[in-house]
């Protein structure tokens, strides 16, 4: 799939990079702590729940529900003019972290909180490959 002109693309974080780079490479992948095993996104310097600086990056089956979301009706940036309304959702994955994404293949009024996704990996440019979901 070729990147849509003008959509902005996330930019990666010293942090962030490999779970971008693993998306590219076909895995969902998240940041865990090697000291307590937590799970986190977005990815950060320090583990929240025990203080390590000790990580690596675990796959994750992708599987989840959807927690919330929210419609958006209007274009808030000239690349959106004619791609509304879009959902923006917040995914609860079956390992615990959350993931914010949109839905493809779902109309917007059909989503439902508690409505179980699959993660679809879709690339939107040669450097930039996006984990949106799918109903499951």
């Amino acid at each position: 799939m070729s990147a849509r002109p003008g959509f902005p693309l996330p930019v990666p974080s010293e942090d962030s990079a490999p779970f971008w780079e693993f998306l590219q490479q076909g895995e969902l992948r998240l940041q865990r702590c090697l000291d307590c095993a937590t799970l986190a996104h977005p990815p950060r310097l320090m583990c929240a729940r025990c203080g390590s600086f000790e990580r690596d990056w675990a796959p994750v089956s992708g599987r989840g529900t959807v927690y919330s979301y929210v419609v958006t009706r209007q274009a808030v940036h000239p690349s959106f003019e004619g791609h509304t309304p879009y959902a923006t959702v917040i995914v609860e994955l079956a390992e615990g972290p959350h993931l914010t994404s949109n839905l493809v293949d779902v109309a917007v009024d059909d989503i439902e909180i508690g409505m179980p996704v699959e993660v679809v990996l879709v690339a939107v440019s040669d450097e930039v490959t996006l984990p949106l979901f799918r109903r499951a």
